[in-house]
């Protein structure tokens, strides 16, 4: 969908005003913004610290701020100063559709800005904590990140090679899926709203949402009281279904039932192991993986990751190659449905909201925002 007609976005009209750091709030931020809303982005007289978090940079501030910063308004207040307070508050009581907030526990309460407060004035408002571990319990009160939330929720414990050391996800999958969490329930309230009038409040957590990410694992425990583990490429419960080193680098195949199981044996010259009671259907292939997978590699090492890609796909055997970042962007099917889109003001084009709304992505309308770019169109 062009900039130019970003009206037709879902929430075009609509203002958030955005009191967020770091990534989750951000990037909650920017899919309302990307959705068509006008984001306002309140940062402290320092600015967001994700403005710093470089190498490298662009445009002035970390390429990872300006990932998650996009069509945005950068409004610089020291909200301790009264003369910057109310001008905040005022900013919300006439415009603000929204208010979004991963500040530190407690600290909007300190400050008068927390949803009962400003809903108390403005009925209509919907407002969004995004926390650390969840606005209740022995440890609401604590801060949260990234890395230590996928310690806590137990994502460490099931993602590297078994015995290994604690690995954490690269991407930072909790404060991003916080954020989409955020996104959501800011968006049903919107919907809500526009049936009764009321806004409301949305909560939600970097733990719930890494917690959620343990759904089957943890119904995997309750069912059988086995703790899961590591499996490196693979899933638990599913085999063949993982990663193998080829000739010339790696490739994941997924035949996860018996009637792929059949095509690969095919594909392989092993006409044998479908019949082979250790592997005659998956509850039996988990049981004897390490035997079946030790055999695979043994096949797989034989042709390159291309070669090995042409006969899978040939036999309509799920497969990818194992890709860096460089080729996930040049890819053709990348290119195809234009993930990768240039930004109004960016030096570099950023991958886009993975949504199309008929057909067509919602095109940036503008880079991230310089630092208090919009203090002097409020005085």
């Amino acid at each position: 969908m062009p900039a130019d007609n970003a009206s037709q976005l879902p929430l075009a009209g609509r203002v958030v005003v955005e009191m967020g750091h770091s990534v989750a709030a951000p990037f909650a931020g920017q899919i309302l913004g990307d959705l068509g809303a006008e984001v306002i982005k309140v940062e402290k007289p320092a600015g967001d610290d994700a403005r710093q978090w470089g190498p490298p940079f662009v445009d002035g501030a970390a390429a990872t701020f300006q990932s998650l910063n996009r069509n945005k308004r950068s409004l610089v207040l020291d909200l301790r100063d009264p003369k910057a307070f109310a001008q905040l508050n005022r900013l919300i009581d006439e415009r603000a559709d929204v208010v979004l907030q991963n500040m530190r526990p407690g600290q909007v309460d300190t400050l008068g800005l927390d949803a009962a407060t400003l809903r108390a004035r403005k009925p209509s408002l919907v407002y969004c904590n995004l926390g650390a571990f969840g606005s209740v319990g022995p440890l609401a009160d604590r801060p949260g990140y990234d890395p230590l939330m996928q310690a806590f929720s137990g994502i460490m414990s099931v993602v590297g090679e078994p015995g290994g050391n604690p690995v954490r996800v690269g991407p930072s999958i909790v404060d991003m899926g916080a954020g989409m969490w955020a996104a959501l329930g800011i968006v049903s309230l919107l919907m809500r709203r526009q049936s009764t009038g009321e806004g409301g409040l949305v909560d939600v957590s970097l733990f719930e949402t890494a917690a959620t990410w343990m759904t089957m694992y943890s119904a995997q425990y309750l069912a059988s009281g086995r703790l899961p583990g590591k499996n490196g490429s693979g899933q638990v419960g599913i085999v063949p279904y993982r990663a193998y080193r080829t000739a010339d680098g790696d490739l994941v195949v997924a035949a996860g039932n018996n009637d792929l199981f059949r095509r690969l044996c095919k594909v392989l010259d092993e006409p044998g192991w479908p019949e082979d009671p250790r592997f005659a259907d998956n509850p039996s292939r988990v049981e004897n993986a390490a035997l079946l997978y030790g055999m695979l590699e043994k096949h797989f090492e034989r042709r390159t990751s291309g070669e090995w890609i042409e006969l899978l796909d040939r036999a309509g055997i799920p497969c990818a190659p194992v890709q860096d970042v460089a080729g996930m962007l040049r890819h053709p099917q990348t290119e195809a449905l234009g993930m990768l889109q240039p930004v109004p003001g960016s030096s570099i084009p950023l991958l886009g909201l993975p949504i199309r709304f008929d057909g067509e992505r919602p095109a940036p309308r503008s880079a991230s925002p310089a630092l208090g770019e919009m203090n002097a169109s409020l005085e």
